[in-house]
């Protein structure tokens, strides 16, 4: 949600702290504002609205500070309005605060903050950290002013008493040698310079100036100074941490000639695929001649071992979370939620597994029964989403303990393998998706996709449910879509942009699919109302007629996914009860399909793929018509209004 980046070293904090909240851009906001000290004072300097107006006040000011921090603000509580952006400060004015989370318990220590005399300006939950820190501030007429510790101090018994999910940058006007953070449940990433440290919310903000980083954990709380970092624990006690090595390319977080970040990481999907394919799908494995094994042992072992066999899927997981498995249950939110939906077709299709998906935040208030032998994974593109962190941890929290067949089995899928998931689950399956800065998932649910796919067909393969045949048929059909993509592409991008003329006044979109292309037009709905404000809805399309057909007309088009397989037919006709009501009909078809060009107004041809392997395929045109109705419209594609890239509050 709120980007936060801190700085201390010897070059003007201003810029850096600027250029570090432009590469956070993507994760939403509505406000700004940067703090620094600078002659004994703090300076603080905010604006509503986008980062071009702090910058504008920024430029009326002289400050050559080499402490600062700064934050871009998703409200949650109190308007976004000037004075509610961040950072905020104590009464007098010499400690300043950012946070990204929430305090949940801000109105009791608001009324006892009051009470003591502290005077609030703000309707936010953040103002009480600062008033709160000053609070636990030694006065400077005391010994203890002069206490090495002494903000540091301050900062951790400040932080014991907030409850929530947080993640702050503390400055203060009279320790102007210290930079302070703690996390608590919301990320927060420490940089290694030359004589000079930094803070971020996410890594974007830190690549210019050093790959060496640091993630603190949940409890832990770091000092940084000119002279070097120290880390504790929320009890005071110093622990030994080791920076890692960032292996990020700063032109991953430029444009490139695109005109947008979402534009460019659509283009991006062709070598994504790629990328996840190789990485999860063995390149020397081939179905065996019989079906009742394809394993092919290793035929150079290392003499006196037991000869290692090669599988054609490997996820790294370890066979004790197949053992017996009996059900799947994925916990997701929003475009990974849809992720989801074709992930349990394919387990339930290729491995015969009974699997649920669930909204994360509605599961964490209505669990759904403990089942025996259940593999639990979570979905999040960031590794970040609250909703879906809290879910897993309650599955987490009312498994352990329990008898071995309800013992927790926990996976996460995501893009960051360093995040907050990583630490809560002990198994991970990342998705190369690399950067996405455009808050609309595009590259990220693709990959999400791919990686459903290879954990299907390694569940088929060990469970022995798809003769070696077929897996091998279909991952020869996977190998196949990178360059089918890059075909979509090259022929859809012009048309579209051409097309996204006509829908000029369109208010209204309905999408519909069948089969394992209904959470595709669930995406293309998702899409189309993030970017472009346009009201868009998804629905299976038999259900057209039990409710949603009353919705159509001339002034509603209709996008149906029409692909060959045992549903295609059944989409055609359902398409033609919506052009029987007026409605224009644009299909996602295969190319060179009579039956499709009869009946649709408007083609959006894909290549000719299996049915199953379809909707990598299918969303690309969404995705496009997506972003050139919204570009076309002058909307910021890559920051839509009142979304966040990564939602770490609930």
């Amino acid at each position: 949600m709120c980007g936060i980046v801190g700085y201390i070293g010897t070059q003007p904090a201003t810029d850096i702290l600027m250029a570090g909240l432009e590469r956070l851009e993507y994760r939403g906001y509505d406000s700004a504002g940067i703090a620094t000290v600078w002659e004994g004072e703090i300076q603080c300097v905010r604006a509503k609205g986008k980062l071009y107006n702090l910058r504008e006040k920024l430029e009326r000011t002289d400050n050559q500070a080499r402490l600062g921090i700064g934050h871009t603000r998703w409200a949650t509580h109190g308007k976004p309005e000037e004075y509610n952006a961040h950072p905020h400060t104590d009464t007098h004015q010499r400690v300043a605060v950012v946070q990204n989370g929430i305090v949940e318990n801000y109105r009791e220590l608001r009324e006892d903050l009051k009470k003591r005399g502290h005077e609030f300006r703000s309707d936010t939950d953040t103002e009480v950290i600062p008033h709160l820190i000053a609070e636990f501030l030694p006065e400077p007429s005391t010994p203890d002013f002069q206490h090495p510790n002494a903000f540091l101090d301050a900062v951790r018994q400040a932080v014991n008493q907030l409850h929530g999910a947080f993640a702050i940058a503390i400055i203060c006007a009279d320790y102007p040698d210290e930079l302070i953070v703690a996390r608590q449940q919301a990320p927060l990433i420490l940089g290694f310079g030359q004589g000079e440290f930094f803070c971020a919310s996410d890594t974007p903000a830190l690549v210019p100036h050093t790959h060496a980083v640091l993630n603190l954990e949940n409890g832990e709380l770091a000092r940084l100074t000119p002279l070097g970092a120290e880390v504790y624990n929320f009890a005071g006690e110093r622990l030994r941490k080791f920076p890692r090595t960032l292996n990020w390319n700063p032109v991953q977080v430029e444009k490139q000639g695109f005109r947008h970040f979402m534009l460019k990481e659509i283009f991006e999907q062709p070598g994504v695929v790629r990328t996840c394919l190789e990485a999860y799908v063995s390149s020397d494995w081939s179905a065996g001649e019989n079906d009742g094994s394809s394993a092919i042992p290793d035929q150079n072992p290392v003499a006196g071992d037991t000869p290692s066999i090669t599988t054609p899927i490997q996820l790294g997981l370890p066979e004790s979370l197949y053992e017996n498995l009996e059900h799947v249950q994925i916990l997701a939110c929003g475009t990974s939620w849809h992720a989801s939906l074709v992930g349990k077709y394919l387990i339930e299709q290729l491995a015969g597994i009974p699997t649920m998906v669930q909204y994360a935040s509605e599961f964490r208030y209505a669990p759904s029964p403990l089942t025996r032998n259940t593999l639990t994974i979570g979905v999040t593109q960031s590794g970040e989403t609250a909703d879906t962190l809290a879910a897993l941890e309650m599955e987490k929290r009312r498994r352990t303990g329990l008898g071995q067949e309800y013992q927790p089995r926990l996976v996460g899928i995501t893009n960051r393998s360093e995040s907050s998931l990583a630490h809560l689950v002990p198994h991970i399956i990342e998705t190369f998706a690399g950067m996405e800065i455009g808050v609309a998932a595009t590259k990220t649910f693709v990959t999400q996709l791919v990686v459903f796919y290879c954990l299907a067909l390694d569940l088929a393969y060990q469970r022995q449910t798809l003769p070696p045949s077929r897996i091998a048929e279909i991952i020869a059909g996977l190998r196949q879509l990178p360059s089918q993509i890059e075909l979509v592409l090259s022929r859809q991008e012009h048309y579209l942009e051409e097309l996204a003329h006509e829908f000029d006044e369109t208010q209204d979109f309905i999408f519909l699919g069948r089969g394992i292309n209904f959470p595709i037009a669930l995406e293309g709905a998702l899409k189309l109302k993030e970017v472009s404000y346009i009201h868009a809805e998804g629905y299976p399309a038999g259900e057209m007629k039990h409710g949603p057909i009353a919705l159509l007309d001339a002034k509603v088009p209709v996008v149906a996914i029409a692909m060959p397989g045992t549903v295609y037919e059944k989409v055609l006709s359902n398409a033609q009860e919506a052009k029987a009501r007026d409605a224009r009909l644009i299909g996602v078809t295969p190319m060179h399909d009579p039956e499709a060009a009869q009946t649709f107004d408007i083609l959006l041809s894909v290549p000719v793929v299996e049915e199953l392997l379809s909707p990598i395929l299918a969303v690309m045109p969404l995705q496009l018509l997506a972003y050139h109705i919204a570009a076309r419209r002058g909307l910021d594609v890559d920051q839509p209004r009142n979304l966040a890239k990564s939602v770490t509050v609930e």
